[in-house]
């Protein structure tokens, strides 16, 4: 009797686990069913480039019907150049559960790759992700994460210095050391021109902070410098244009953002275009149609010929009628 009793009380708890986990699984999964997908975007600083690419991730989203507190949720934030701020944003995105992680610039994505190798993530505008030892092949990432390359048109741009400058024989650059994305660029440009005959002199900055000491001695001793897609020098833009300007002498920047603050002319590629093509990651990613770890980086193809007119008669510097009309049918001319 006992034994029987025993029995009925074991099938009895057996049928309220049973029908206890059936309940909860159910509500789980329509929990998950009914939840809004989280995207997570960090942003090493604030800098025009770097917020405009911004920008076109978020109308990306938007033209394909994520609406943040509707139906996505995007949780943005800004590490303010600070390594400790990225190793915490990134932590926090894990923590929180995104489905997808966006990296603005490479130390953020190198923030986030260190933070989780589960959650996919998206590379906004890292300029060499395999040289940067983020992924294994541009083609075949082979893990969580994939996104888009800002590799500038380093050919086309030197091109443009060789057009605007008569005689051009030697060019300075400068960029951050620390700065992986614009080590690569610099050294691909210095090899560049020398292949081409020009002298190369190249001069290294820790922080903005460098820009005054660094930036003075390179303006005295080229006819010109290139600026790389560097995060630091463009939020040091306005003073390093400034700095050339004293010793009559121009700066090309990779990038058109910074052109606007004060370069001369670029063959750049437009951070907002860079920006869309992260967002159309994202967006397929959300939608299961794609996997990191299989699909290429994307390379930006389409430079934009972009002339600072403004910053061409402080330095008595006549662009040619061709290039003026490439860039009212192609680019912009800033007045």
């Amino acid at each position: 009797m006992k034994h029987t009793r025993r029995l009925y009380v074991t099938l009895i708890a057996l049928a309220m686990f049973l029908i206890f986990a059936y309940f909860y699984t159910g509500r789980a999964d329509s929990q998950k069913q009914n939840a809004i997908p989280k995207v997570g975007i960090l942003q090493l600083m604030s800098h025009p480039a770097l917020d405009q690419i911004n920008k076109g991730i978020n109308d990306t989203l938007k033209k394909n019907g994520y609406v943040d507190g509707k139906n996505i949720k995007i949780e943005f934030q800004n590490a303010q150049n600070d390594q400790s701020n990225l190793r915490t944003i990134s932590k926090q995105f894990v923590q929180d559960n995104v489905d997808v992680a966006v990296g603005i610039a490479t130390p953020s994505v190198q923030s986030l790759k260190n933070a989780t190798s589960k959650i996919p993530i998206v590379m906004g505008a890292v300029t060499d992700p395999e040289g940067a030892g983020i992924i294994s092949n541009n083609k075949k990432p082979g893990k969580n994460i994939t996104g888009v390359s800002d590799q500038a048109p380093l050919e086309a741009q030197l091109e443009l210095m060789k057009q605007v400058i008569p005689n051009l024989k030697t060019i300075g650059i400068i960029y951050t050391s620390s700065d992986a994305s614009a080590t690569s660029q610099m050294k691909k440009m210095q090899k560049l021109a020398k292949k081409q005959g020009l002298n190369v002199k190249v001069s290294s900055i820790n922080s903005v902070n460098d820009i005054q000491q660094v930036g003075t001695a390179l303006a005295e001793s080229v006819q010109t410098i290139y600026v790389p897609t560097d995060n630091t020098v463009a939020s040091g833009m306005k003073l390093l244009s400034s700095i050339a300007t004293k010793q009559n002498i121009a700066v090309f920047p990779a990038a058109t953002t910074m052109v606007k603050d004060g370069g001369l002319a670029t063959v750049g590629l437009s951070q907002y275009e860079l920006g869309e093509e992260t967002g159309k990651h994202v967006v397929r990613i959300l939608e299961h149609k794609e996997d990191p770890a299989t699909t290429p980086v994307t390379f930006m193809k389409k430079g934009h010929l972009m002339l600072n007119e403004k910053m061409a008669k402080k330095l008595n510097i006549q662009f040619s009628d061709s290039l003026i009309k490439e860039a009212q049918k192609k680019g912009q001319i800033l007045k």
